[in-house]
């Protein structure tokens, strides 16, 4: 299906029959994608289990995603790249390094 490759917005949901929780996060966890997800489940306790191991930046429980300024928003994987600021949002959720040498002999000419 060619909805399962691609980042969809909307209402919208690509729907798969599994044969245990741990195949739905297998399956849901196979994509490039990452910005959120839903769990729906008469138990809340397997639904927080599951919802724990989805690889996506939001994920709601009987319920979608909702937002609001004072809560983070964002995914991972190809999700999670200038998700919010444009150029400056690059810059915040980067993970920068700094590697300095102090050079102490002369370089080769």
């Amino acid at each position: 299906m060619r909805a399962y490759h691609e980042e969809l917005f909307g209402p919208v949901a690509v729907v798969y029959r599994t044969t245990s929780p741990a195949d739905a996060v297998r399956i849901a966890n196979d994509s490039p994608y990452g910005l959120g997800g839903a769990v729906f489940s008469s138990d809340v306790g397997l639904a927080a289990h599951v919802a724990g191991q989805l690889d996506v930046g939001m994920v709601g429980i009987d319920t979608t995603i909702k937002s609001a300024p004072e809560l983070p928003f964002g995914g991972v994987k190809n999700s999670g790249i200038g998700r919010e600021l444009g150029r400056l949002g690059l810059d915040e959720f980067a993970n920068k390094k700094l590697v300095r040498t102090l050079q102490t002999q002369a370089p080769p000419a």
